[in-house]
């Protein structure tokens, strides 16, 4: 298992330069060490003539090594990929988002705006530390160090079972060890030393270099699921290096025996780990591919639309009739709000039809079976009638609960749902939701919970009591036994950290908080933000991940608003309520 470290050996002797060298090169000091890989002589590089610098990977080796006539790149890959760069930055780009479209420019919320504000000077900020070369500046955002400096937790990675990994993470936790390359050495070449994990967060593990024992002076965070962590015995069998940490190099003169004794009986990575990274990150959504999704503009009814991309399996999805494509809808394929073609025919739901006769060339229907499926219930019996009260979450004001009315009863258990007291005259605004949704709830739920139930716009008897209520609407309220009452063991506590879509503005994924837990229910809290814009998400939600996924994904993550946007939303709210929406932007 540690043969690998037999592959890196150092030596007293003296190394001479090639003959071939245009230069005089001064014979190496006799101290400094050599490696010896691939049948060639590396030295620890020292600054004087016979060195290189590769101009892709910035790595510093002997000269004569180098490939190109020019000496510029260390190897053939970069070379390579110094010529396509440009190319793989652009795509990127791509994966990471776009900028806002004119749909956004409608909003003229002041909370998006500044987001907006507030991702530009995050991608500024990486840019500059791009050009310069230095280390993240201040104002750049770090997971590792925003846990490290508040002592936040994370919620593991098994609370999302929707997320990569999620149902297969098994037992990584503090103590586990890995190889990983060792950032602390001078060798020319890619070296690798064993680290434990001393914390997780999400996806990100702190890392420490066996050998350091307590001295925490060179902890790093990484991805468990990048592509530079490997299980203990992966150098050996790969035939790369392990050389231990330039600073505790000096500790042990047989650090094949320290391994030895420090590594037996400890876990490590399964040895298909990255195997299994790569299968969970397979989606089987496919761009033109055709499904039904929520009409944001009308929410009683679907449209027909065309997924353009998929990120982290988040669909971009954009309305079949939009010629430039800027009329676009973000969710995860696991959103309750998309269907396959011919659902709404099915259940009764209202539909707008396309006025494209005809699928465009290369679009395609996406199959029945990669939707997600829904309980089936029995509506035989007693079940749910229209007019009948329940609370719901309000689809347009997503950290309200709010008295609620069913407005139709669909086939397969799906109901048409209005918030009472702001409905639209048409019914435009009424909302699908599933019998065993975990977004309805039977009266009284909130009175139990100690949650603040919204009443209906403009009623005046308060504080609002559901007996009157109902007396005074001759209504009924929906039978209890009618509701979904499962909750599973989700894992989730207060004040753990994670990364979540915000349901108004869906193409940005936030640095959030959970704040509350009622059984299922969950309240996520914007870092940075005002709690007006809190949201009510259920624990199963595919629109919550775990530390570290958009980085994973490649998607752009949303930092905390910096303290001037505070400023500028707490004072734009305390002038001016919070108007309600009629577009729906929600996953």
């Amino acid at each position: 298992m540690f043969d690998g470290y037999d592959s890196c050996s150092e030596d007293t002797s003296s190394s001479s330069s090639s003959d071939e060298s245009e230069e005089e090169v001064a014979p190496l000091p006799s101290s400094l060490p050599i490696i010896k890989n691939n049948g060639q002589v590396y030295t620890y590089p020292d600054g004087k003539s016979g060195m290189a610098t590769c101009e892709m990977c910035g790595m510093v080796g002997v000269r004569d090594a180098f490939y190109s006539k020019t000496k510029r790149f260390c190897s053939v890959s970069c070379s390579r990929s110094y010529s396509s760069n440009s190319k793989k930055a652009s795509i990127l780009a791509r994966l990471q988002g776009k900028p806002p479209t004119k749909k956004a420019k409608v909003l003229q919320k002041q909370p998006l705006v500044a987001k907006l504000a507030a991702y530009a000077q995050y991608q500024a900020t990486l840019q500059n530390q791009a050009k310069t070369k230095a280390a993240v500046p201040v104002e750049g955002f770090s997971w590792g160090n925003y846990i490290n400096s508040n002592s936040f937790t994370a919620a593991p990675v098994t609370c999302f079972k929707h997320a990569p990994m999620g149902t297969c993470w098994g037992d990584i936790a503090e103590g586990v060890r890995v190889e990983v390359p060792n950032t602390d050495c001078s060798l020319p070449t890619k070296v690798f030393w064993i680290a434990g994990i001393v914390k997780l967060a999400g996806y990100n593990a702190l890392l420490r270099y066996e050998g350091f024992e307590n001295d925490s002076s060179l902890d790093f965070w990484c991805n468990v699921c990048g592509s530079d962590i490997h299980p203990v015995g992966w150098c050996a069998t790969s035939g790369k290096p392990l050389v231990p940490p330039r600073t505790i190099q000096h500790k042990y003169t047989n650090w094949k025996a320290f391994l030895v004794k420090r590594l037996t009986g400890a876990k490590t990575l399964p040895p298909d780990f990255s195997q299994k990274v790569s299968e969970s990150m397979q989606y089987p959504f496919k761009t033109s591919m055709r499904v039904e999704v929520v009409d944001k503009t009308h929410l009683c009814r679907t449209r027909v639309a065309v997924v353009e991309s998929v990120i982290g399996g988040r669909l971009r999805l954009v309305y079949e009739e939009s010629e430039d494509k800027t009329d676009d809808f973000w969710c995860h394929m696991y959103s309750p709000l998309i269907h396959h073609i011919g659902w709404s025919r099915s259940i009764g739901h209202r539909f707008k039809r396309s006025d494209i006769t005809k699928k465009q060339d290369g679009h395609f229907d996406a199959p029945p079976h990669l939707f997600m499926k829904v309980k089936e219930v029995d509506a035989a019996g007693e079940w749910f009638k229209e007019g009948m009260k329940l609370e719901a979450i309000d689809p347009l004001n997503l950290s309200a609960i709010c008295v609620a009315t069913i407005r139709k009863v669909l086939a397969d258990g799906y109901l048409m749902i209005g918030i009472d007291g702001s409905e639209a005259a048409d019914g435009s605004d009424w909302f699908c939701y599933h019998a065993t949704s975990p977004s309805i709830f039977p009266v009284g739920f909130c009175e139990i919970n100690m949650i603040e139930l919204t009443p209906p716009r403009g009623y005046a008897k308060l504080p609002f009591k559901w007996f009157d209520y109902l007396r005074e609407t001759d209504s009924i309220a929906a039978p209890v036994k009618l509701f979904n009452k499962e909750v599973p063991n989700h894992g989730f506590h207060v004040g753990m950290k994670l990364e979540a879509v915000d349901l108004m503005e869906p193409r940005l994924v936030c640095v959030a908080t959970v704040t509350r837990i009622i059984h299922r229910l969950l309240r996520i809290h914007f870092d940075g933000w005002e709690d007006e814009y809190d949201q009510w998400v259920d624990c199963e939600s595919p629109d919550l991940y775990p530390v570290g996924w958009c980085q994973l994904t490649g998607y752009q993550l949303q930092p905390p608003a910096p303290q001037s946007s505070r400023d500028s939303q707490s004072s734009s709210s305390k002038q001016k309520k919070k108007a309600k929406s009629q577009q729906y932007k929600r996953t």
